[in-house]
């Protein structure tokens, strides 16, 4: 009975761990988020790569609305291939990411034919090559898009930061409280057991 109370507490102690890592963890993106959304303008950047928020099914099941990608912000266009998947510019403030289903030549500019997975018919306008932004690497993350979206307004930005600190402050007290509790016990089970030696 012993040793099955010992390990009740050992796997309670490396849950309470792990949850107050992952809360940190939480609180630590949730600042990189509005920070790199801010300074950029936009989706949140590191090291070439660059986070966007999927905002229309049409590239599913690839990925799904409300889902953040990675794209690697292309250096030379040129080198994109028919398959790829690509992020860029349709209009002048609209990103779009689809497949490339054709690569062609129209004069001396190359040329991408371009299609959502989801649609039934290829995207009206072919893109340039100077229009390219990024390549999909290939990594998603379901939901956090609308964590993205919600870090480009002013209360969002409030919400991101104050939300995974009232969490870890929270579970620290509970944590904290649960300590105390146990040192209380330990101090009168102490005091019994000197109680019963006299």
């Amino acid at each position: 009975m012993m040793i099955e109370v010992d390990f009740m507490k050992k796997a309670l102690k490396i849950a309470s761990n792990t949850l107050t890592v992952l809360l940190f963890v939480l609180l630590i993106f949730m600042i990189f988020v509005v920070i790199s959304s801010k300074a950029s303008g936009g989706e949140p950047q590191f090291l070439g790569y660059q986070m966007k928020s999927v905002l229309s099914g049409s590239m599913e099941p690839t990925f799904k609305t409300g889902s953040i990608i990675v794209i690697k912000l292309v250096s030379n266009p040129e080198d994109l291939k028919k398959a790829d998947i690509i992020t860029f510019l349709e209009k002048e403030d609209t990103l779009v990411t689809h497949r490339v289903i054709e690569v062609f030549n129209n004069g001396d500019q190359k040329m991408y034919r371009t299609k959502g997975d989801n649609n039934q018919v290829p995207d009206v306008n072919a893109t340039l090559s100077q229009n390219v932004v990024g390549k999909y690497t290939g990594y998603t993350i379901p939901y956090m898009g609308y964590v993205v979206n919600l870090a480009k307004s002013k209360y969002g930005i409030a919400a991101l930061l104050i939300f995974p600190g009232i969490l870890l402050l929270g579970y620290s007290g509970v944590t904290l409280y649960k300590a105390i509790k146990e040192i209380d016990k330990m101090n009168k089970k102490n005091e019994k057991e000197v109680q019963a030696t006299f």
